[in-house]
């Protein structure tokens, strides 16, 4: 789902043929059912993928499917060293990143490029997020990441997201704990004190949720009740995570 950033947030689910502006289809109901088929981000048409929904040969050959894109602390671009293609890994990994706390369900840490913070804090479901530490490449942020990960969750609370049962923290407060803990790098800190915050169109909030494996159950039907990080939600209590079946071929029926 492609997201924008406004108040709520606009979804919009790219089918290849088609565009759907999902807010719209609020209280409407809406049936997907998955054709047994997936399309690689290559083009090629394959009964399964691997990890990030690339066939066997992008993921094993891809810079895009690299470990350093999962784990930044891998990253090695900023060492002159090459993974699988030195061009890419240098432009995708020596840019600005931001490392951050955000409330999605609960509070975690991440890792992004800062020119997608935006996009990244959206499709994590973040009601809030502020900015940590602004570094100037991919390793740097992967390894403080790997140091924060001693104290916070790195993992977004999906159920509890999906339930909007966000904590009521103090970012600012947090982040100000956290520079204590590193009296000696104090200055590295952003001194950015934004909250970033976000609301997601919904015209109704489940009780408890359940979230379907498209590819096991082969459809999902109900009125679509919600829409906050990359998942749909239906009538029915259960959600569906569009990112983690991105190439799947589908029929929509609204």
């Amino acid at each position: 789902m492609a997201v924008y950033q406004h108040n709520p947030v606009r979804y919009y689910l790219n089918t290849e043929n088609d565009l759907f502006f999902l807010n719209d289809l609020l209280g409407k109901k809406i049936k997907i059912s998955y054709l047994h088929k997936i399309k690689c981000f290559c083009g090629k048409i394959v009964d399964s993928v691997y990890r990030m929904n690339f066939c066997q040969s992008c993921f094993f050959t891809l810079p895009q499917a690299s470990d350093a894109i999962l784990k930044p602390e891998l990253s090695k671009a900023h060492l002159g060293i090459e993974e699988r293609d030195l061009e890419f890994e240098k432009a995708y990994q020596l840019q600005p990143h931001t490392v951050y706390l955000a409330i999605s369900g609960g509070l975690k840490v991440g890792v992004t490029r800062t020119s997608q913070q935006i996009t990244r804090w959206i499709d994590q479901g973040a009601v809030a997020a502020l900015p940590l530490l602004l570094v100037e490449n991919r390793y740097q942020a992967g390894m403080w990441e790997v140091e924060l990960k001693k104290k916070f969750s790195d993992k977004t609370a999906w159920r509890e997201m999906l339930t909007w049962k966000d904590p009521d923290i103090d970012l600012l407060s947090i982040k100000e704990e956290v520079k204590q803990m590193y009296p000696d790098r104090i200055q590295e800190f952003s001194s950015d004190d934004t909250i970033y915050r976000f609301e997601y169109p919904k015209i109704a909030v489940p009780e408890k949720i359940t979230s379907v494996n498209i590819e096991k159950n082969t459809s999902l039907e109900g009125e679509l009740t919600a829409l906050r990080g990359q998942y749909i939600v239906l009538n029915n209590s259960t959600a569906l995570n569009i990112r983690t079946y991105e190439g799947r071929m589908v029929d929509i029926v609204i």
